[in-house]
């Protein structure tokens, strides 16, 4: 194979991995393709928790439509694991297929593995390849790599804002400042990630359920309530997926339908709120206000990626998307870079994602 032919599998690799995201928790999301004689012959992502791997979900998909693995090339986005889990290890699975080839995208940051893997392969006559398109591969793991090295989780932070940056009225009319394709947008966004965190004020105010509404796999829903004044018929009690209420280590004791985890001091802190989640395997988190929370999450420099939904009007001394005091000077102000832009209807999703230190 030529390396461009290895980025083109490993680009269609990727594809396979972005259709587990939320769905994996507290694995990450890989993706595998089995290629014999320039030909795909099975493709596999990996299956929510418990269930295969993305390599023996393409290794079983070969076998199953009669397909010869013996020499063929894996393409994974992510470094087989070696040791025994809640499944067998996927080296093992490698190895009994005859595969000839592996080509991976990046090394597991796991201590039990980084690397080690390949030894195994190699030890069993295989060829191995490593760093194919390892940035876009590494990206794929962020939440998962975070967790492991930091104790953190991916953070995403996303809006519906005005064209003058706001989510609502003075009023706190906010339904609504963007259109359904946009919204459905924001549902299936919602759907590609381990749980979704709002604060009290944001629940409320407008009370949501904090569903994919059918877009995808359901997200935890997430509150952060300090001091648990969460109503008890409050709409994210209905939601498939039983909330987690973050609270204050002294907060009122009190019999609600959600997990609840308590954090040192007075009021949530938004670094200990993380740490919780990573706790519970829940790596990549999408919060949606309010605007505290945002600003928070700026100001700890916790956010990986801002997915704003820019509605075409204009709401004169709105509610902001993120509040606090006012920045002192512009040079304290992040650069976030060049977005991604998506035009939805009428409306359109900017979504940037953090500069490096070297990129900043």
């Amino acid at each position: 194979m030529t390396e461009a032919s290895d980025a083109s599998w490993m680009k269609r690799a990727l594809d396979a991995a972005r259709e587990g995201l939320g769905s994996t928790a507290p694995n990450p999301s890989v993706g595998a393709v089995l290629v014999q004689e320039r030909r795909v012959i099975g493709v596999g992502t990996t299956q929510p928790v418990g269930g295969p791997h993305a390599e023996v979900v393409a290794i079983r998909a070969a076998l199953k439509a009669g397909e010869n693995t013996t020499g063929s090339t894996l393409y994974v986005t992510l470094e087989p694991c070696r040791h025994f889990g809640r499944t067998p290890p996927c080296t093992d699975a490698i190895v009994a297929a005859g595969i000839g080839r592996v080509v991976v995208g990046t090394e597991d940051p796991f201590p039990e593995m980084q690397g080690k893997s390949f030894e195994i392969l190699r030890a069993a006559g295989i060829d191995v390849t490593v760093g194919v398109d390892r940035s876009a591969c590494e990206r794929m793991i962020l939440g998962f790599s975070r967790a492991v090295k930091e104790g953190f989780p991916e953070v995403t932070c996303k809006a519906a804002i005005s064209l003058d940056g706001h989510i609502a009225t003075a009023a706190g009319e906010s339904k609504w400042i963007t259109g359904e394709l946009a919204r459905a947008h924001g549902r299936a966004l919602r759907s590609e990630h381990d749980a979704i965190l709002v604060g009290i004020g944001t629940l409320l105010a407008d009370n949501p359920r904090l569903t994919a509404r059918g877009e995808g796999p359901e997200p935890v829903p997430v509150i952060l309530d300090s001091q648990l004044r969460i109503p008890s018929d409050a709409a994210v009690f209905s939601h498939p997926r039983r909330p987690i209420l973050v609270c204050a280590e002294f907060a009122p004791e009190r019999e609600l339908p959600a997990d609840i985890l308590r954090v040192p001091g007075e009021r949530v802190d938004i670094d200990d709120a993380l740490r919780a989640l990573v706790s519970r395997g829940l790596h990549r988190v999408l919060v949606e206000g309010g605007g505290q929370v945002h600003r928070s999450l700026l100001e700890r420099d916790r956010v990986d990626t801002l997915a704003l939904y820019v509605a075409g009007i204009v709401v004169p001394g709105g509610r902001p998307w993120v509040s606090g005091e006012p920045l002192a000077q512009l040079g304290d102000a992040r650069r976030w870079g060049r977005p991604e832009i998506l035009p939805l209807g009428d409306d359109v999703l900017l979504q940037y994602t953090k500069l490096s230190a070297k990129e900043a």
